[in-house]
């Protein structure tokens, strides 16, 4: 749990919360920790889960494949990220993505249903936490508002340019790195990968942009 400290501290939920607190918050929520392999899901599609999770470790996407097996990457979950917050409620619908691990992952399990209820401690952090939950959800909700737009452009080119210009104004610079490999772009902006491969092509030929497999520079 200590070695993880520094990593829980960047996560949205613990903002304003002291080292020895988010310790006694891992205890109030019955918090549980699992390893998974890459390639191993945490949760399917169709499940009911009633856990938060936060990856302590590793790497995970959110992701949902069709009938016919053609996959979408909703996002990217990087360590210190939390994900299925959505979906840990009491009475909430069963999830609408997969999650699973691009790589050897560490996740710690928070009873949600524990934190909607009166602490039995009187833990003076719980009404911080429930509020950064909330702020949570809304940066959640921003950042797939922000997919719609790269997504929602017509054509392929519209949809990387969106989507590299965005990357650059995160980064505060023109040359960055992003978290998907070709294929996984593709998945994520919702284009065929042969197509979009043609498309960075003349771009770079363009004078657009120059990219090295995961690394970009705007030109």
């Amino acid at each position: 749990m200590k070695k993880y400290i520094d990593i829980l501290k960047r996560n949205h939920l613990f903002s304003g919360v002291s080292e020895e607190n988010i310790e006694a918050i891992f205890s109030c929520l019955s918090a549980t920790f699992k390893e998974y392999k890459k390639g191993e899901y945490i949760f399917r599609q169709g499940e009911h889960i009633e856990n938060i999770c936060i990856l302590l470790s590793g790497s995970v996407h959110i992701q949902s494949d069709d009938y016919w097996g053609n996959r979408s990457i909703v996002s990217e979950v990087t360590s210190g990220e939390m994900f299925g917050e959505s979906y840990a409620v009491h009475g909430s619908s069963a999830v609408l993505n997969d999650a699973v691990a691009t790589s050897d992952s560490t996740v710690a399990f928070l009873n949600v249903n524990r934190l909607m209820t009166v602490c039995s401690n009187s833990c003076v952090f719980h009404s911080t936490v429930i509020k950064n939950l909330l702020f949570s959800l809304t940066h959640k909700n921003r950042n797939l508002m922000q997919k719609l737009t790269h997504i929602s452009k017509r054509t392929t080119r519209e949809k990387l340019i969106s989507y590299l210009s965005n990357q650059a104004k995160l980064t505060g610079s023109n040359s960055f790195s992003i978290p998907f490999n070709r294929q996984q772009l593709a998945d994520f902006l919702s284009v065929d990968r042969s197509a979009m491969s043609n498309e960075l092509s003349k771009m770079k030929t363009e004078g657009l942009l120059n990219f090295d497999k995961n690394n970009f520079t705007l030109l």
